[in-house]
């Protein structure tokens, strides 16, 4: 018999073991987000009395007619390797990548240009490309990471409930929370809305 995978089974799991050491407390309660196919849900709970301080969803109606921000077609991936692309030729030739016709076609072993030095039996002399080392990129910021789906319409929500249960606290003067993830993984909506409430200023 095949086993089958329960994947909400899973997180209620994950989320008993995240309740093992994630607890609210009145200095400092429990930021919890639970989130559907449609929409996300975070409430801010005193597990000390059992009692509900604040709460903010998607269903609000602050967020009934809310659009996601329009991002430009050109996406940050695409320039990022434009310009990697860029400076590897310029550093192969010493010269721009526009005037990089001529040393490709002698490389490839087209007609020398002139001037250009002769090889070995009168053959054009071919220009050795040298890439450079291996350089790690640096770290995102979790905002950053959010950068190429922050046009989607779910996750742009998420981020205003994070900002809307974020004012509400600190209306209520709650300034620091524990960050309750429900079980499921720190991306996309759960991070865009925990993003969102580091935004106004609260602290976890």
């Amino acid at each position: 018999m095949i086993k089958q995978f329960h994947a909400n089974k899973a997180r209620l799991r994950r989320h008993r073991r995240i309740r093992n050491r994630v607890v609210g407390t009145q200095l400092r309660p429990r930021l919890s987000v639970f989130r559907s196919g449609n929409h996300i849900y975070a409430q801010i709970i005193d597990d000390t009395t059992s009692q509900t301080l604040v709460s903010a969803s998607s269903l609000d109606e602050h967020l009934r007619d809310f659009t996601p921000p329009q991002v430009e077609k050109k996406s940050i991936a695409e320039e990022k390797v434009g310009e990697a692309a860029q400076a590897v030729a310029e550093q192969a030739t010493g010269a721009p990548a526009s005037k990089e016709k001529g040393a490709k076609a002698a490389s490839k072993g087209g007609q020398p240009q002139k001037g250009a030095p002769a090889g070995k039996g009168g053959k054009p002399g071919q220009t050795k490309t040298v890439l450079p080392g291996a350089q790690k990129s640096q770290a995102k910021t979790p905002v950053e990471a959010l950068a190429a789906i922050a046009h989607n319409r779910k996750v742009a929500v998420a981020r205003e409930v994070g900002k809307l249960v974020a004012q509400r606290a600190k209306e209520k003067g709650v300034g620091r929370v524990v960050f309750d993830r429900g079980g499921y993984a720190y991306h996309g909506r759960i991070a865009a809305l925990a993003e969102g409430a580091r935004e106004v200023g609260l602290d976890f």
